[in-house]
């Protein structure tokens, strides 16, 4: 979809309890007019405290699967049950507003995206320190059923496997210590997007020299 001259879309990825959804608040907030987060579709319901058309468009899954077949999603996929997917509208808003398209999107959708070959964006893979790791900080939830849990760690396994294919991610952070994933992540964007964030971060390149 990017034509020439529009800048790459990021796509981040990685298991449920990484930490994605942190990395790419704190993103968010030192960059608030750089990036554009794109607001993904699914049909479980709402956490406590998440809103409609902030943390997700909560649908249900008749509507959403005609519009996947209407060809409106660049990706879609499947679990436990729920439909979550990225439609074009939402890419394309972010795109024509001259900011970087943010996309937090699981394996199959990568694979998806892959696939097509015609959103050309940067793989972002955020990875927990380990998988044990990754199972306390699920448990530390308090959302999880053992079964659930279970199909989140299967997941994870396939998502991390997936990630050490060689040319599936353009970077991978390991995000033990999140002030250090942080850094590793400014550095790659920056290196990608440099011209863009000096331009409407104000302190963000004196910030991300600062860490040790």
């Amino acid at each position: 979809m990017p034509s020439s001259g529009v800048v790459r879309p990021v796509v981040f990825s990685g298991p449920s309890g990484a930490g994605k959804s942190t990395l790419l608040k704190k993103l968010m907030t030192e960059y608030p007019s750089a990036f554009g987060f794109t607001v993904s579709h699914t049909t479980r319901n709402p956490r406590p405290g998440e809103c409609n058309g902030k943390d997700y468009h909560f649908t249900d899954l008749e509507t959403m699967k005609a519009e996947v077949e209407a060809g409106k999603f660049i990706e879609s996929a499947t679990f436990s049950g729920n439909m979550y997917g990225t439609s074009k509208a939402a890419v394309n808003d972010v795109l024509c507003d001259n900011r970087v398209c943010l996309l937090d999107i699981d394996e199959q959708g990568v694979k998806s995206i892959k696939d097509q070959g015609d959103l050309d964006p940067l793989y972002v893979f955020v990875s927990p320190p380990s998988l044990e790791a990754l199972r306390e900080r699920l448990k530390k939830r308090g959302t999880e059923t053992a079964e659930s849990l279970k199909k989140r760690m299967a997941t994870a396994e396939s998502a991390i496997a997936y990630s050490q294919t060689i040319g599936a991610y353009d970077v991978t952070i390991v995000n033990d210590e999140l002030e250090v994933a942080y850094t590793e992540l400014k550095t790659f964007l920056l290196k990608h997007f440099e011209s863009v964030l000096v331009a409407t971060g104000n302190n963000g390149v004196q910030q991300l020299n600062g860490h040790h």
